[in-house]
């Protein structure tokens, strides 16, 4: 008896709290956003369509886009044409999931061969719709409630418990899921009891066409920053998660240490405020101002790909201070327009930095231990030019043509799994 053969066509991806086509840097949008885009883009070249489910939060919205052929997002009414408040999201999760379910109801059965949700919000959504369509469901966390909570910056609010329940509801529903480190299979292992045969580890990447090296002065001179200033850049989304608060301290304590540094130093801070930060819009002007150093600090909003590849570029270091981070694209980015990075040793970052190699590995978040690593490759050119050499290097071990490649491992497993028949792709 010859066994059939299914073959992957298309994957339901569903990111209901925030949408691929907002700006990363802000509000909800961050490196989940530009995980979701570049993977769907690179399965497309394999031949696997996508379509992206997210919550509709302007009227004036089509109720489909498309970003290239083979990739639409799919906008679902559910709740106020506006940005939530996440912790207002799971009152409309019933109205999402109803309008992912007639979605699928105006095709043909099988439209969909697999289901691969984001953040624990969808995953509880790809619960039930794995349930009513009869496909496995990949679930990739990305942050996990657990993680944060035991790594709180100060004065940060705790994840709630419907949360940290939600999340261990799709662990236990999930047929793969998804970590973007060993570190991070190892937490969902850990603090989860994720059985190990479900966890695969798959490392996000960086678009190596947009991000590589190019001129320093010609970057610094299209932002309007000095050719001999020293730049230390935060990008990223202003919260106390991202903890940009310790680069200014630390710039703080670098100029009081060494004065003439002031008229030198630009500390870039590229992002718009989220999660918790929205309480304190102001934060990093405030605190600028307390520390006696706003004439060093240069706020920018977020910016497109091509305009943060020059911000990289301009800058003489990156400077990822998270409390924790799933994988760190900031550092991977950075590291790929040949900036080195200096970074907490906490979670994905110590995959996305090489230590000593294409960046520097900052243990814990006093102040005075970052101005004093911070300090040091400012004084040690020869140093910080080595680490500059060795960033793109290992940046290019990651790109996105592998992260797909290696879900479409995971995505045929778990469909041959269910389906107990061999599965190929669609080429």
């Amino acid at each position: 008896m010859t066994l059939g053969r299914r073959r992957l066509n298309r994957v339901a991806t569903i990111s209901m709290h925030t949408s691929p086509l907002d700006q990363p840097g802000t509000g909800d949008a961050g490196g989940m956003n530009v995980y979701i885009v570049e993977v769907a883009k690179r399965l497309a070249e394999l031949g696997v369509e996508v379509e992206i489910f997210t919550r509709q939060t302007a009227r004036d919205l089509p109720p489909v886009a498309e970003i290239v052929p083979g990739v639409s997002v799919r906008h679902v009414t559910a709740g106020p044409y506006e940005e939530l408040d996440r912790g207002d999201l799971p009152g409309q999760m019933c109205a999402f999931l109803s309008g992912v379910l007639r979605t699928e109801a105006m095709y043909d059965p099988g439209r969909y061969d697999v289901i691969h949700s984001h953040y624990w919000l969808s995953g509880q959504v790809g619960w039930l719709a794995k349930e009513r369509w009869g496909l496995p469901l990949i679930h990739t966390m990305h942050t996990m409630a657990k993680v944060k909570n035991l790594l709180l910056a100060d004065g940060d609010r705790p994840e709630p418990p419907v949360r940290v329940m939600g999340e261990e509801q799709v662990v236990d529903i999930a047929d793969r899921l998804v970590a973007n480190t060993v570190a991070e299979a190892d937490e969902l292992m850990s603090l989860y009891s994720a059985p190990p045969e479900k966890v695969s580890v798959v490392n996000p990447g960086v678009n190596l066409t947009v991000f590589q090296p190019a001129s320093q002065g010609a970057a610094r001179h299209r932002l309007g920053l000095p050719q001999h200033a020293v730049v230390l850049l935060f990008v990223g989304r202003i919260q106390p998660l991202k903890a940009p608060d310790i680069l200014l301290k630390a710039a703080a304590r670098m100029i009081a240490a060494d004065p003439s540094l002031r008229d030198r130093l630009v500390i870039a801070c590229v992002g718009g405020p989220s999660g918790n930060g929205l309480a304190r819009p102001s934060l990093l002007t405030d605190l600028a101002s307390e520390l006696g150093i706003t004439d060093v600090v240069r706020l920018a909003p977020p910016a497109p790909q091509h305009e943060l590849a020059d911000w990289y570029r301009a800058a003489d270091l990156t400077v990822v201070p998270s409390h924790n981070e799933s994988f760190g694209l900031v550092a991977l980015e950075s590291q790929a327009c040949g900036t080195p990075v200096v970074a907490a040793s906490v979670g994905g970052l110590r995959t996305a930095v090489k230590d000593g190699v294409s960046g520097v590995l900052v243990d814990g978040h006093d102040p005075q231990n970052w101005a004093n690593a911070l300090s040091s490759l400012i004084r040690q050119p020869a140093w910080r030019d080595l680490l500059a050499a060795g960033a793109p290097r290992h940046a290019t071990a990651f790109g996105w043509s592998a992260t797909a490649a290696r879900l479409v491992e995971v995505y045929t497993g778990a469909m041959a799994k269910l389906h107990r028949v061999p599965v190929a792709v669609n080429l």
